[in-house]
């Protein structure tokens, strides 16, 4: 009886370690899933003096790609956004997360801008809003401005063909 406890604890603790490591990172849960884009009025980083309401994600299915200038993966993904934005598939904006406008403008000066509007988060506040638990991170907003979709990690042309551009065909087939 005395070694068949620690068995037991043993036990149940490598099932719940392999029940763990099952799982896709990229598929954490949201709360916000098919809830509508929370309500903000934030800066906008690429027009200066201006503002971003949840109003922008009416009308159209859109992407909205949580990123930062410091976010090395957030580098690596860039090249398949600006392929995805000049493919014209799908509007993107960008959430610019706790960054320095700047900085953020200049790199998109230098590498090209994916984004039909960029949010300024330079707190962080909207970003917890959304439920981001970093960067980067990638929602799929349908027309009427309910989140449908939460994807982390970069986007590579495999998760764009395989995970994003489905759930956008599918949403866009919205009436």
């Amino acid at each position: 009886m005395r070694y068949l406890i620690p068995l037991v604890l043993f036990v149940v603790i490598m099932g719940f370690l392999w029940k763990g490591l099952q799982k896709d990172p990229h598929q954490l849960p949201s709360a916000l899933l098919d809830k509508p884009v929370p309500e903000f009025n934030y800066p906008s980083l690429l027009h200066t003096g201006q503002t971003v309401t949840e109003k922008q994600f009416s009308g159209h299915v859109s992407l909205l790609n949580v990123w930062a200038t410091w976010c090395i993966t957030c580098h690596a993904e860039h090249s398949v956004l600006m392929d995805i934005a000049n493919s014209k598939a799908v509007i993107i904006y960008g959430l610019n997360y706790k960054d320095d406008p700047i900085a953020a403008k200049q790199w998109l000066e230098k590498y090209g801008n994916p984004y039909q509007e960029v949010i300024s988060d330079n707190k962080g506040t909207l970003a917890i809003d959304f439920g981001v638990y970093g960067s980067p991170e990638t929602f799929i907003i349908d027309r009427h401005g309910i989140i449908r979709y939460k994807y982390i990690g970069a986007v590579s042309p495999n998760v764009w063909r395989d995970k994003l551009l489905p759930e956008v065909k599918k949403w866009g087939a919205m009436p």
